[in-house]
């Protein structure tokens, strides 16, 4: 007797499969894909789109503008969600697909799980070339799809509807795999999205993907307690990781117990709530003072759920002290033997949990404990300058900052990306919650703020959800606030304007490039861009799209716009110009970006010369 089938097209069948998939961990359960965005052209219509409309009951809709801003959506959703749950993003094929290409990178490097579903050629070659098709001389099989193969964790081309079985499930397994998660792609020939085909009916049963919890090898466990035993100035650099596992109490727990300090990373931020004793706030280029003097003497550096990006070592200089080694806590084994380290191939609560447990009775010395607290307390004092201002003044960026910072609950989750707000961030963002510092530091992809909002608004419907934007990234990608506003997701956007790429500028300036390209202005008479600022008016943008406006000229003003968004029900833009920053806050860390060897510009010779005094620092740890 033969299986029980359902005949139905490739595209109908990835949906029913797609809203039977479902994640469960610690004995709670989720539904996996919980919606889809899309943009509809030739490459998807027929297919996916058919598909959309005929299963609308049970796999939910979102309309884009910008295929990039999907994917930044899906991210930030995912990410609300520690990863638990997903959303699909389809495209036709061209640009649609290729406009994919950035946002899957920053999902791969960010080990943020997303479904990318972009059309494709015609499988059969009926239609060849096809509109937006791109021919290769040899090679008859790529199409401009290919271009997403190195920012997927995994990707097929769905050439066959029986095909769809074996790749859709392991599509899904590595968006649910903790160790391996990223953007996931699904090339669909638009001839395969409409083909039919008789599939088993136990292709569309409900199936449940445990998320699992590795636990600590036994002798790496016993290796990292003598470890943590044995060092006199441990360090905790908490990552990203931290987050996804949900490990911030089993964090606090071993804190708590050994008194041993917590420096974050940018997507570590906010393991300690920002008040606890031992939370010394970022760490390393962009870190505080007291998080970077600790950790150029330690002596044992233990990095959980992180992957030490440049940013985060200094580029190599910041873990100066000669006998320092590593201890890293981490789920991929890839990240976890990084600086030639000790190694902890475990979940972080779970390896976490071990370690408070296996240390039982250890604390670090006393006199470490209120050497470090001093230090919190100094730059606490830094912070309170930076967010302090006269009601009737134009506000510096930092006092922008302090006036959300006096405005925001606990519950509020702040997004940022690039530009020059992450370094003042990490430095002086007071995090109150797990979920409220969501900086996308992995990528710094400008435009994915407006967009990642809309996603964790959708996560979390009834959280004040901030977007702080510059100018330069407004402009990259300011298109999903129509999308906000058909949805009616009151999204908060904070717009600052600084009349240019204030970060790059700052950058541009310290490395001999002279802040050549870097600002908004009308060309001079000699060419360059040192014109009048250029007179855009990106509030009346932001209006025109949708959104309601407040414009703020003095702190009292903006404190007042920050009281009123924060209460709307719409999407609400806050405008505000700022004033330069009277100091700006230093780097405590060096940054490598390497500087002209030779050239005829003093600016340039000069930065050179700094260059070699900072780059001699850097160290191989082995």
């Amino acid at each position: 007797m033969s299986a029980a089938t359902r005949r139905l097209t490739t595209a109908q069948a990835l949906v029913r499969f797609l809203a039977a998939q479902y994640t469960e961990r610690d004995g709670v359960r989720h539904r996996l894909i919980t919606g889809t965005w899309g943009i509809f052209g030739h490459g998807n219509v027929a297919g996916l789109g058919q598909a959309l409309v005929e299963y609308a009951d049970v796999m939910p809709y979102h309309q884009g503008r910008s295929e990039q801003a999907m994917v930044h959506a899906a991210v930030g959703h995912a990410r609300q969600l520690n990863r638990l749950r997903v959303q699909a993003v389809t495209t036709s094929i061209g640009p649609g697909a290729t406009n994919l290409v950035t946002g899957a990178a920053l999902a791969t490097v960010n080990r943020l799980p997303v479904l990318l579903l972009p059309g494709d050629y015609f499988a059969s070659h009926a239609a060849d070339p096809l509109l937006q098709q791109l021919e290769h001389p040899v090679e008859a099989d790529v199409s401009v799809n290919d271009a997403l193969r190195p920012v997927s964790r995994y990707f097929d081309r769905v050439t066959r509807p029986e095909a769809l079985v074996a790749s859709a499930l392991k599509a899904v397994r590595v968006l649910t795999d903790p160790a391996e998660t990223g953007a996931v792609t699904l090339a669909l020939p638009q001839d395969v999205q409409a083909e039919a085909h008789d599939w088993p009916e136990e292709f569309f049963a409900d199936r449940v993907w445990h998320v699992r919890r590795p636990a600590p090898d036994p002798e790496e466990l016993a290796e990292a307690v003598r470890a943590v035993r044995a060092a006199e100035r441990p360090l905790i650099v908490a990552g990203g990781g931290v987050h996804h596992s949900e490990a911030e109490q089993a964090l606090k727990a071993l804190v708590d117990a050994t008194g041993i300090p917590v420096a974050s990373t940018q997507a570590g931020k906010g393991a300690l709530r920002h008040d606890h004793p031992a939370d010394l706030g970022g760490i390393g280029h962009t870190g505080t003072a007291v998080s970077d003097e600790l950790a150029r003497t330690a002596d044992l550096v233990i990095g959980v759920g992180t992957r030490y990006s440049d940013f985060t070592t200094a580029s190599g200089t910041l873990f100066q002290r000669p006998d320092v080694r590593f201890l890293n806590l981490n789920i991929t084994a890839f990240d976890a033997h990084k600086l030639a380290a000790r190694t902890l191939v475990c979940d972080a609560r779970t390896g976490l949990t071990a370690l408070a447990e296996s240390l039982s009775g250890h604390r670090v010395d006393a006199a470490y404990e209120t050497e470090y607290r001093a230090g919190k307390a100094r730059w606490e004092e830094t912070v309170r300058a930076a967010f302090r201002a006269d009601d009737g003044a134009v506000p510096t960026q930092t006092q922008v900052l302090g006036a959300l910072d006096a405005v925001v609950g606990d519950e509020d989750v702040v997004i940022n990306a690039a530009g020059s707000l992450p370094g003042d961030l990490h430095k002086l963002w007071r995090a109150r919650s797990p979920r409220q510092y969501h900086l996308e530091y992995g990528y710094s992809c400008m435009g994915y703020e407006i967009p990642a909002a809309l996603g964790v608004q959708q996560a979390a419907p009834d959280t004040p959800v901030w977007a702080l934007v510059g100018d330069g990234t407004y402009l990259m990608n300011p298109t999903e606030i129509v999308t906000a506003v058909q949805e009616n997701l009151p999204v908060k956007l904070v717009l600052v304007q600084n009349h240019g790429y204030a970060s790059i500028g700052g950058l541009s300036e310290s490395v001999g490039a002279e802040r050549f390209g870097t600002d908004y202005r009308h060309r001079a008479a000699d060419g360059s861009f040192t014109g009048a600022p250029l007179p855009v008016d990106l509030a009346a943008n932001a209006a025109s799209l949708g959104m309601d406006v407040l414009r703020a000229k003095t702190v009292r003003e903006l404190r007042e716009a920050l009281v009123a968004a924060r209460a709307a029900t719409r999407p609400t833009c806050v405008y505000v110009e700022t004033a330069p920053p009277s100091a700006a806050l230093p780097a405590e860390a060096w940054w490598d970006v390497p500087v002209a060897e030779v050239s005829a510009r003093e600016a340039a010779t000069n930065a050179r010369t700094a260059y070699e005094r900072s780059v001699a620092d850097r160290r191989h740890h082995l």
